[in-house]
């Protein structure tokens, strides 16, 4: 049984998604991050980031943080959503690279300058504003020529992106002028374990 520590976040959306997707048996533990409870001794036992999601596989004995490094745990724990193709499976493992290292950090950032920061610096409003549009047309560039980011097929990379433009969504970052990513933002979002999984451990509400 796989344990899942989450709360209603695009990171969190992304393991729930996943689990979903695979039908996997696991239980959601609702980590309270307005209440300070990624903060309490317990949760940093298991992430001492103090960062959802993280997951404990009582199989394996393993606990893992970082979304990135969770679905990559699940897809080669069930050999699905990771193409066995070599092509398409280091295709795959690049977007999800990119989305960790470039398109959630930076959507994170225009989020929290936008709507969260007590300050409004418009410099920095402005500046993730332009990453933002940047990272939405690359992801769009990549849609023009393939369905998936991984190609041909549905994969984790495209599981990591949707988190993201799932809140993006619901903040109303406006990304309708890419059109082959909305496209595939619909079309995924249409799935029945994508529609489950934003849903726990709750839906999100945005700002």
């Amino acid at each position: 049984m796989i344990d899942l520590y989450t709360d209603s976040s695009p990171n969190g959306f992304k393991a729930t998604i996943a689990l979903e997707e695979l039908a996997l048996p696991y239980r959601v533990h609702h980590v309270r991050i307005n209440a300070g409870e990624h903060r309490q001794p317990a949760f940093l036992a298991l992430n001492p980031h103090g960062r959802i999601p993280v997951i404990t596989d009582d199989e394996t004995g393993i606990t893992l943080f970082e979304s990135a490094a969770i679905l990559l745990y699940l897809a080669e724990k069930t050999g699905r959503l990771l193409p066995q193709d070599p092509v398409a499976r280091w295709e795959a493992i690049k977007w999800l690279q990119f989305h960790s290292s470039s398109a959630g950090p930076i959507i994170g950032q225009r989020v929290h300058f936008e709507l969260f920061a007590p300050e409004k610096i418009p410099a920095a409003i402005e500046r993730f504003r332009h990453l933002t549009e940047t990272v939405f047309a690359v992801i769009d560039s990549r849609l023009s020529q393939h369905p998936y980011l991984a190609g041909e097929d549905y994969s984790i990379a495209d599981i990591a992106h949707f988190g993201w433009t799932h809140i993006a969504r619901i903040v109303d970052f406006d990304f309708s002028q890419h059109t082959h990513m909305s496209a595939w933002h619909e079309r995924i979002a249409q799935r029945p374990a994508v529609r489950k999984g934003v849903t726990l451990p709750e839906p999100a509400t945005g700002a």
